[in-house]
């Protein structure tokens, strides 16, 4: 489709809210204005939605190659532009891992063919692979993944002469998993002495603690400060990380920064009772002064981005018993709406939510001409209407695995079309498989 006139929206960008027409043509928009009379292949009449910047999800993982009977690329992208998230960037914990220029090629051309989403992947670090993470071109890809401690897949980078050499060499962003691997072996080895095998879920914040997060963390921004790293710090899941970080410059001159993501500030470890190892991710959902302090962070500023850490599994590995099943689970298709019903508990702002989960990406990852509603900007927006109550059920799940955290929640807000590059990727319900662009960077 080569032009989408969108008429009489409510415009959330760049901390205002204002009504107007914007015009889409050959991918980027051309015009925003307060009427625009031009012919277009299609109209949409937005009066009464609000137009957003589409999401940019900095961590997901969709598990393409080697674990598709969980999700793949074109699964996963799709509940994505269903969710209003435009682009994405996926983790190199696939099967084999991303370590190499070659097989982070083969996911670029798979994501060509089959992603309705923007995308891009992230360069793995493994403890012998710093010859082919300085390879990494900066202008194509959106960093360099180091598992500073162990989660799906078996990339964890524990050498610590490894991480001096990533952390001093690498030639653009690192994003850290950060977990002390020392410290959730010593409290596992604790509990399985106390229960044996019978461990409940409830405990997997007390083995993945507090303290297991924060020595890893900390551990980071002193490497990224002693080396002047672009170091980004992903899914931080405790109060006191939220205090490494800082918000006294403008986030175009930091050079460490923080994400926050949904089920951190969402869930509580009270919902391990009913939810079980449906929460269960890494870092682990912690207590409710936890996500609260999250929270805190993002609105002041010390946390950046917010984003999902989707990561889907099978209802028949969730299902397992604690030890067995896997961490982590799918966020993309309700991230928006899940973030949308804090505003409505007064907790975010319209234009917070634009910021934390569109601009600030941008920003951080120096993604080209995205993130924005601006002339001249790529086309990636999501149009959403802030009443139209809706339940998730099975029915309209549309990832993979088949389930969903949020299952029987109703949200108050329905994401109605979603633009992508130019494209009309979603529309009341309806999927495009016209494939999105690959990110770039101007570094």
């Amino acid at each position: 489709m080569s032009s989408i006139l969108i008429k009489s929206a409510t415009i959330v960008n760049e901390n205002k809210q204002f009504v107007a027409d914007l015009l889409v043509k050959d991918g980027f928009i051309e015009r925003i204005d307060g009427t625009i009379n031009a012919r277009a292949d299609k109209e949409i009449n937005a009066e009464g939605l609000h137009l957003f910047p589409g999401c940019i999800d900095d961590q997901v993982h969709f598990r393409e190659p080697g674990l598709t009977h969980k999700a793949n690329i074109h699964t996963e992208s799709r509940a994505a532009v269903a969710g209003g998230i435009t682009s994405f960037m996926e983790m190199p914990n696939t099967v084999p891992n991303t370590l190499t220029q070659e097989l982070l090629q083969q996911k670029y051309d798979i994501a060509a063919h089959s992603s309705p989403a923007n995308y891009s992947f992230f360069m793995g670090a493994s403890n012998d692979n710093i010859d082919e993470v300085l390879r990494t071109d900066v202008n194509n890809v959106c960093g360099v993944k180091v598992f500073m401690g162990s989660s799906t897949g078996n990339m964890l980078v524990d050498d610590p002469k490894t991480l001096e050499n990533i952390f001093s060499q690498s030639p653009m962003l690192v994003a850290t998993h950060c977990e002390d691997e020392a410290t959730i072996k010593s409290n596992l080895e604790h509990y399985k002495q106390l229960l044996g095998e019978n461990i409940p879920v409830k405990l997997h914040p007390k083995i993945r603690s507090a303290e297991a997060c924060y020595l890893s963390s900390s551990m980071a921004v002193e490497l990224a400060k002693k080396y002047n790293t672009r170091l980004h710090i992903l899914h931080i899941s405790t109060e006191r990380e939220t205090h490494l970080f800082s918000n006294d410059i403008p986030l175009k001159d930091k050079r460490i920064t923080a994400e926050a993501c949904i089920h951190h500030l969402w869930f509580t470890d009270q919902d391990y009772e009913t939810k079980g190892n449906f929460i269960k991710w890494n870092p682990a959902v912690k207590t409710e002064a936890d996500r609260d302090g999250i929270l805190k962070a993002v609105l002041d500023g010390r946390i950046d981005v917010i984003a999902t850490d989707h990561a889907p599994h099978t209802i028949e590995e969730k299902s397992l018993p604690y030890l067995q099943a896997p961490s982590g689970g799918p966020l993309v298709q309700h991230a928006l709406p899940a973030i949308l019903e804090l505003h409505y508990q007064g907790k975010i702002t319209l234009e917070q939510v634009a910021e934390k989960m569109a601009h600030n990406v941008a920003i951080c990852f120096q993604i080209e001409k995205r993130g924005f509603i601006r002339e001249g900007y790529w086309a990636d927006l999501a149009l959403v209407d802030l009443n139209s109550p809706w339940t998730v059920d099975k029915s309209n799940i549309l990832y993979k695995c088949g389930w969903s955290p949020f299952e029987g929640t109703t949200f108050r807000s329905k994401i109605k079309h979603t633009i992508v590059s130019g494209n009309l990727a979603y529309s009341d319900g309806m999927i495009s498989d016209v494939p999105g662009k690959r990110l770039t960077f101007e570094r």
